[in-house]
């Protein structure tokens, strides 16, 4: 049983959501026809999923961050809104379906990401691999990020979603070591930091998301990017927890946004090449611009 924190008044005062978080509703012609497209092809978006903040700009921009293997995950991270539980079969069209509807959107830049799948002896991997390999295949031009779950160490499962030709493999750490048992039960910071440290041995462009407001100490965080320049991350995404629901843990404090360009600095010192650090940044925001990031 996770324990969450008890609320008492002066943290729900401190904790009320300030200005600089608030966006604006999706509207708008694009995000219209990125919506369309999504419900034709019964495609999954973790922007959807995820309660992203950012939806209604990304899917204005035409991009979308496609979601494959399902929508219900095997893992319960207490910071997510995606369904937990498990999962149906999942399906073997889906590389084709995802790969299709990146084609008519004419994206110049694709993330795909996926829930765990634990039960599954590869982890999903050939669907990833398949996914990626059909995309290309339909958009050459298209540059991909991956954004992969944690593989349980299964180094096989690993290289097989990451050789299919992307351009960025992601795995988001989520949070500070001291946090993981609250924040992601079922995962391990060191298991987590040595999945970047081979996928950069691979030779591919690696990146991870942390998210803030959860409690976290200003030395944890530097010590998360210490480890993970160490590991060999190249672009590091920093953004503001968000709670999605109140069955999910609550949000320790808001970080104020000069905090986050402080946060910046001290990572691109710290050896980071890249750092995007916003109170509304999501691990996949702006991802265009980390295809160019050197390695």
């Amino acid at each position: 049983m996770i324990e969450l924190p008890v609320v008492d008044a002066v943290k729900a005062k401190r904790t009320k959501k300030p200005d600089w978080l608030r966006v604006k509703l999706p509207v708008g012609q694009n995000y219209a026809n990125v919506r369309k497209l999504v419900d034709e092809h019964k495609l999954h978006t973790i922007c959807e999923s995820g309660n992203c903040p950012n939806m209604g700009e990304c899917w204005g921009a035409g991009t979308a961050t496609f979601m494959i293997l399902g929508n219900v995950c095997t893992r319960s991270c207490t910071f997510c809104a995606v369904a937990t539980g498990r999962p149906p079969e999942y399906d073997e069209q889906e590389p084709e379906r995802v790969a299709k509807a990146i084609h008519l959107m004419g994206v110049k830049h694709a993330v795909i990401t996926s829930v765990n799948r634990d039960e599954l002896k590869d982890k999903g991997a050939e669907i990833w691999h398949r996914t990626v390999v059909e995309t290309k295949k339909l958009s050459p031009e298209t540059t991909i990020e991956t954004l992969i779950p944690d593989v349980k160490g299964k180094w096989d499962a690993l290289y097989t979603m990451i050789s299919a030709g992307q351009e960025v493999v992601s795995h988001n750490m989520e949070t500070v070591e001291s946090l993981y048992r609250r924040v992601r039960p079922q995962a391990k910071y060191a298991r987590s930091l040595e999945q970047i440290k081979l996928t950069n041995e691979f030779g591919k462009r690696t990146k991870t998301g942390i998210m803030l407001g959860l409690g976290e100490k200003e030395d944890e965080l530097f010590k998360a990017m210490d480890d993970l320049a160490a590991h060999g991350c190249h672009i590091l995404t920093l953004g503001q927890y968000l709670q999605p629901t109140k069955r999910h843990i609550e949000v320790a404090e808001f970080i104020h946004p000069d905090k986050f360009a402080k946060y910046k600095e001290e990572g691109l010192k710290r050896g980071i090449k890249y750092v995007e650090s916003d109170p509304l940044v999501r691990s996949s925001y702006h991802a265009e611009r980390h295809v160019n990031v050197p390695i």
